[in-house]
C-alpha cells in the first residue's frame, strides 16, 4: 500500500525498501552537490582571509580563498574541473552507506519509542522525530566515519597529491596513524550530528505536511521542507562541523595539503579555544555561506529523492506481491 502525505517517514516501507531508498537518495545528492562540498572543505580548513584583520601574512605557499564562486574559479584554474570532485569516490561510498544507515536507524528508533510508550503515551511528533533523528545521525556518523575522513583529506589535497588512490590512502593512514587515525575528529562529529539531525528531522516532519498543502510545483513540498529544516539545523551546529574538519587533517600529512599552514590542534575543546584565540568567533563560521548553499540543495535532493524512491520501491513490492 502506497503511503500518503499524512504518513510519517517513520512508518513507511519495509526495512529493505528504506535501505534502498536511503542509499539512492544519498548517491544522487552527493553527485549533485560535490563541487560545493569541496569548496566548503577548502574554506573550513583556511585559517586566513584577506578581509579578516586577524589574518597573518605567512601562508607558506597556501592559497587564500574568498567566497564561493571565486574559490570554484581558483580550483578550476589551478586543478582543473575535476578538482571540484576530489574525494568523490569515498564521498559516494559515504553518502550511500550513510543514507542507508540513517533512514533505517531513524525508522527503527522511532518505532521502538512508539512501542515502549504505547498508543496512549506516545511522545509529541517533534520530540519523537528529534530523538530518532539524533540517534540515527549518531549511528550513521559512527559507522561511516572513516569514509568521511577520507573524503575530507582527498578534498583538501592540491596538485601535490598526498594520497595517490583510495587503497593507498587506507594503507598509508593505517601504517602511519593506526586505526585511531581513521577516527580523528569523531567526538565533534558526534557532538555536531546529534543536534543537527534531531533538529532537521523534527523540523522536516513538522513542515512537510503543511507545505504539501500549498500545492507547490513539481510536488516540491518535500524539497522545500528539506531546505528549511537543513538551514535551521546547519546554522546552529556549524562550528562543530568546522572543528571536525580541522581535526581530520591532523597527523603526519598535515602540512602537505593545499593549505600549508593548518595549525596543530589537540582535542575538540582545545581546537575550539585555538580557533577563537587565533581567528576570533568568525573563524568558527568559515564556509558557512557555501555550507548553507550546499546543505539546502543536498537536503532538498535527498528528501525529494528518498520520498519518491521509497514510493517506487513500495509500488514495485506491491506489484510483485499482486503477481504471486
Amino acid at each position: 500500500m502506497s503511503p500518503d502525505k499524512t504518513t510519517s517517514l517513520k512508518d513507511e516501507g519495509s526495512r529493505l525498501q528504506v535501505v534502498a531508498a536511503g542509499s539512492t537518495a544519498g548517491l544522487i545528492s552527493r553527485f549533485v552537490t560535490a563541487p560545493l562540498d569541496v569548496v566548503k572543505i577548502r574554506l573550513q580548513l583556511q585559517t586566513h582571509s584577506l578581509s579578516d584583520p586577524r589574518s597573518h601574512l605567512d601562508l607558506h605557499g597556501g592559497p587564500v580563498y574568498k567566497g564561493t564562486l571565486p574559490t570554484m574559479r581558483a580550483i578550476i584554474r589551478h586543478e582543473g574541473l575535476t578538482g571540484l570532485w576530489k574525494g568523490n569516490v569515498p564521498a559516494e561510498l559515504l553518502y550511500l552507506c550513510y543514507g542507508a544507515v540513517q533512514f533505517t536507524a531513524y525508522r527503527q528508533v522511532a518505532q521502538l519509542l512508539q512501542r515502549f510508550a504505547g498508543p496512549q503515551n506516545r511522545l509529541p511528533q517533534s520530540a519523537e522525530s528529534f530523538i530518532a533523528g539524533g540517534t540515527a545521525g549518531a549511528a550513521a556518523t559512527a559507522v561511516t566515519y572513516p569514509l568521511d575522513l577520507l573524503r575530507t583529506r582527498f578534498a583538501a589535497q592540491g596538485n601535490d597529491r598526498v594520497y595517490a588512490s583510495l587503497p593507498r590512502a587506507l594503507a598509508q593512514i593505517y601504517r602511519e596513524e593506526g586505526i585511531r587515525g581513521f577516527y580523528r575528529g569523531l567526538a565533534p562529529g558526534l557532538a555536531q550530528i546529534v543536534p543537527f539531525m534531531g533538529i532537521f528531522f523534527a523540523a522536516y516532519e513538522t513542515l512537510r505536511v503543511p507545505l504539501d498543502g500549498l500545492s507547490l510545483p513539481f510536488s516540491s513540498g518535500d524539497a522545500v521542507a528539506g531546505v528549511a529544516a537543513s538551514v535551521i539545523a546547519k546554522t546552529g551546529s556549524f562550528p562543530l562541523d568546522l572543528v571536525r574538519k580541522r581535526i581530520q587533517v591532523q597527523g603526519p600529512t598535515r602540512a602537505r595539503y593545499i593549505h600549508k599552514n593548518i595549525p596543530e590542534y589537540h582535542g575538540m575543546v582545545g581546537t575550539l579555544r585555538a580557533i577563537l584565540r587565533m581567528e576570533g568567533p568568525r573563524g568558527l563560521y568559515r564556509g558557512l555561506t557555501v555550507s548553507l548553499f550546499k546543505a539546502a540543495p543536498a537536503s532538498a535532493v535527498t528528501m525529494w529523492t528518498y520520498e519518491r524512491a521509497l514510493r517506487l520501491y513500495i509500488s514495485l513490492g506491491d506489484d510483485a506481491r499482486a503477481e504471486m
